[in-house]
């Protein structure tokens, strides 16, 4: 466990003001996929208003989680500023991340949306940053356009979810793309794919959201651990959404499993905690004790901001919450903007 005085924070003064902030969690569709663009594409997504709310058709589902504007840059670059964001890691919402077609369909869906987020950090290069995705379905793939986006300049990384059609991430099949993500130097943004549990209590009380989706965060985060990924991989940048779940607090039972279960300690070789260590985390917990606690425990230069906008489980006052969490300023800086520019390569 890292304590508040021994947490590592980058170089760099402090800013009571939290200027400059930069939101590394924030989601996008990209007008170059909408149903109107080719309406004998059933797979595209359309935008429906509905009392203030975007509604997400897709297919025969429709979303009504997003209360903000999820297509238009321009505007959501102006609600940002107002809540003090000067620059934005827009990445695809994950129901377009297109894990349920064959690869060679989903690559194809994939460029189309990677084309749309490059336009955008064009037309503003100073203030939008991307993460773009791949058809992680078939890892090598996955791998290749990785290296592809990379080379292009115009992306971050890549936004990936929590499992691809049922398994997990820690799983040796992704070898190739964790391979090539750490070579490169992708970020790696982990999501819930929200919806994931069938037990029948996860469709009450909005509860698929509410602890489904920590929860989905926090089995990838622990099979990346328990899978050796994360020790295997050091250089390795995977950004756990909503402060990585539960990952930290169950810090001691993986501990204790690594130590006397079998099925948990044959692959991991260094601690569980040193592991969990090398992940980076966004703010999104809702509570600045807990944010406190997650810097203290990880590190200050391991947790950057973020909002997960423009959803309704989103933090819509994400530098208020790292005020509230009284941290040093110079920490606050740090997850605020310091920690982003550096990852990024950018201010």
């Amino acid at each position: 466990m890292i304590s508040m005085a021994d947490a590592q924070v980058p170089s760099g003064g402090s800013d009571s003001s939290l200027g400059g902030a930069i939101d590394v969690h924030a989601h996008v569709i990209v007008p170059e996929l909408l149903r109107e663009v080719d309406p004998s594409e059933p797979w595209r997504p359309a935008i429906l208003r509905d009392d203030g709310r975007h509604v997400i058709e897709c297919g025969q589902v429709r979303v009504r989680s997003a209360v903000h504007e999820l297509v238009d840059v321009e505007a959501i670059l102006a609600i940002q500023r107002s809540r003090g964001i000067e620059r934005v890691v827009l990445c695809p919402w994950v129901g377009l991340l297109f894990y349920d077609v064959e690869p060679e369909e989903a690559l194809r869906r994939c460029r189309l949306q990677n084309e749309g987020l490059a336009r955008a950090r064009a037309r503003c290069p100073e203030r939008v940053s991307v993460l773009g995705s791949v058809p992680l379905q078939d890892p090598e793939l996955a791998a290749h356009e990785l290296e592809v986006l990379l080379a292009t300049g115009e992306f971050s990384g890549v936004e990936v979810t929590a499992s691809v059609n049922g398994t997990y991430l820690g799983d040796a099949r992704f070898e190739p793309f964790w391979e090539t993500a750490e070579r490169a130097g992708a970020l790696v943004f982990v999501h819930p794919a929200t919806g994931r549990f069938s037990d029948p209590v996860f469709g009450q009380r909005y509860l698929h959201n509410l602890v489904g989706n920590p929860m989905e965060t926090t089995v990838a985060a622990a099979h990346l651990v328990l899978g050796g990924v994360m020790e295997s991989h050091p250089a390795l940048k995977v950004l756990l959404a909503h402060g990585g779940g539960a990952i930290t607090a169950l810090r001691g039972r993986l501990r204790r499993g690594q130590r006397v279960v079998e099925a948990a300690g044959k692959v991991l070789t260094e601690s569980a905690d040193r592991s969990i260590g090398r992940f980076l985390f966004d703010t999104v917990t809702h509570d600045s004790a807990v944010l406190r606690e997650l810097v203290g425990v990880v590190g200050a230069d391991r947790v950057l901001l973020g909002s997960d906008y423009p959803f309704d489980m989103g933090d819509p006052d994400p530098l208020r919450t790292v005020r509230e969490a009284g941290l040093d300023p110079a920490v606050q800086e740090a997850l605020v903007r310091g920690n982003a520019e550096r990852l990024l390569k950018v201010g």
